[in-house]
């Protein structure tokens, strides 16, 4: 070549090649969400499998009659919330002290505004949040499995399981906490979904990821799963490890998106842009947490409400209020962390693993059942063939998380994980069988998911893929296994309502001596 010829002009050195319209295949894969295009036809089978629960919670609410188990705390506190502001001891004339905080017993006492002071009244609250909670079960499962029919199968198995059964027939706070952790999780899905897709709109209309982020807009589903959060903190503390892990999951979510889009510097991004984002999040769920207290602060007589007045201390405006009410934190949590003494139904994490040790919320032998000897009980008792595939599908669940990599396993592993593990911490404490309430929908979760891989899939966002003779073979399998839940679920409905039945049948159904 002549030393004279031309040669190309070299592009600047902050050059870089104009983005094409649209990601690229392999970032709209990554993007893509796995919710499946049958809007109405999921909203009626929704509404079906809703009210089916709906049946079951409802039907025969008032019975039987009179306050029983725990009742006798959070009904009457209730009600004497709706005429004090704060729970009352009557015995005493004055405010009384509680261990849980007040928005559960809020929710108990509307439905008593509403229905009267009368078992229906104090229940119904318990059971409008049981039923709430199977539908959005239902809709959670079929956003991550991509499956409407998984998704109306998580909720029937949600709607026949027992334990949540009973709770939600019964004014205790359990129920309350598990159907607002649960929303809670279908918002911080939902955020991610919609973040995901705003990030695939803007890329397709040009955004170089590697100089900016989008615009989003407001991100109304995680302020919604602030407030969420903020209320279930409100009826029980223990909603705090949900609110770590949803944290945890916002960061996480957030590196592995810039990630799969290409961005730069995607963990730097996602410290910088998450510390903002979990900061605010975290204030404005402590101010909805602050809010349910709204009847103590307003009110003079509550628990603590003057301790530093009590003290021989001064007692500025509003610092001094929130001095107490800190002052009434500090002693719940003492109260919690020296509970030991011990209780007949008192039970350990790994006993609720198995099932093994259900609390007896009513029992009577003064009934008329047409036999000598009869039986009226309601135990707080998981639908037996239902709970003990919770533990081989947490483990298998466990290793496809491993395997595959699937974000969505990992966040059912995360909603068992925060609503177990912690109480392994506690090995002194009093505990029982219902604080496993907010982990059951997700226990549930990964048997639909088992469920799911079972069956096999052959749509966008599969589990499996198979041949149609392999999908039919799975359906029967996983038909079956429901239909054996059911008629397991309904073999045991006498003792989760207090339907009276003969000695002989009670005695039937008490598989376990540890039931007994």
């Amino acid at each position: 070549m002549s030393d004279t010829a031309v040669r190309p002009e070299l592009p600047p050195a902050d050059w870089r090649p104009t983005p094409l319209p649209g990601p690229t295949p392999a970032v709209e894969g990554r993007l893509a969400s796995t919710l499946p295009d049958d809007g109405r036809r999921a909203l009626w089978v929704t509404l079906a499998v809703t009210g089916i629960a709906a049946v079951l919670r409802l039907l025969g609410l008032d019975h039987p009659k009179g306050l029983i188990f725990d009742e006798v705390y959070y009904a009457q506190d209730a009600h004497s919330m709706l005429a004090h502001g704060v729970e009352w001891d009557p015995g005493a004339d004055g405010s009384a002290y509680v261990a849980h905080p007040p928005f559960g017993k809020w929710l108990i006492g509307l439905g008593e505004w509403s229905f009267g002071y009368d078992e229906t009244g104090w229940r119904i609250a318990a059971a409008a949040a049981g039923v709430i909670g199977v539908a959005i079960l239902v809709r959670l499962m079929r956003r991550l499995t991509g499956s409407t029919l998984l998704g109306a199968t998580a909720g029937l198995l949600l709607a026949v399981e027992g334990s949540h059964l009973v709770l939600s027939r019964t004014s205790l706070l359990d129920i309350f906490i598990a159907t607002l952790i649960l929303a809670a999780m279908y918002c911080l899905v939902r955020d991610r979904d919609w973040r995901r897709a705003g990030w695939a709109a803007a890329i397709d209309a040009g955004l170089d990821v590697r100089r900016e982020r989008p615009r989003l807009g407001a991100p109304w589903w995680r302020i919604g799963c602030a407030v969420l959060f903020g209320l279930a903190m409100g009826t029980k503390w223990s909603a705090l490890w949900y609110i770590i892990v949803a944290i945890v999951l916002f960061i996480v979510w957030d590196w592995r998106l810039r990630a799969d889009v290409g961005a730069r510097k995607p963990f730097r991004d996602t410290v910088i842009y998450e510390f903002g984002q979990n900061l605010w999040f975290g204030l404005l769920a402590i101010g909805v947490y602050t809010l349910s207290w709204a009847g103590w602060f307003l009110n003079d007589t509550g628990s603590y409400r003057h301790w530093l007045a009590d003290q021989g201390r001064s007692e500025p405006p509003v610092v001094g209020a929130l001095v107490n009410w800190w002052q009434y934190h500090v002693s719940v949590l003492n109260f919690h962390e020296g509970l030991s003494s011990e209780h007949a139904y008192q039970s350990w994490p790994w006993q609720w693993l198995l099932n093994l040790r259900p609390v007896v919320f009513y029992w009577t032998s003064d009934v008329d059942c047409g036999a000598s000897q009869c039986a009226g009980e309601i135990l707080l008792l998981g639908t037996p063939l239902l709970w003990w595939t919770f533990l081989p599908a947490t483990l298998a669940l466990l290793l496809w998380a491993l395997h595959k990599r699937d974000w969505r396993a990992w966040f059912l592993l995360a909603g068992i994980g925060a609503g177990i593990l912690p109480w392994f911490f506690y090995p002194e404490r009093t505990m029982f069988f219902f604080y496993t309430a907010p982990a059951v929908p997700f226990f549930i979760g990964a048997v639909t998911w088992g469920l799911g891989v079972i069956v096999g899939r052959h749509r966008r966002g599969e589990l499996t893929v198979g041949s149609p003779e392999r999908r039919l073979t799975g359906a029967l399998i996983a038909g079956a296994f429901v239909a054996v839940i059911v008629l397991c679920f309904a073999y045991f409905w006498p003792i989760y309502t207090g339907d009276a039945i003969p000695r002989e049948e009670w005695n039937a159904r008490m598989w376990l001596d540890s039931w007994i």
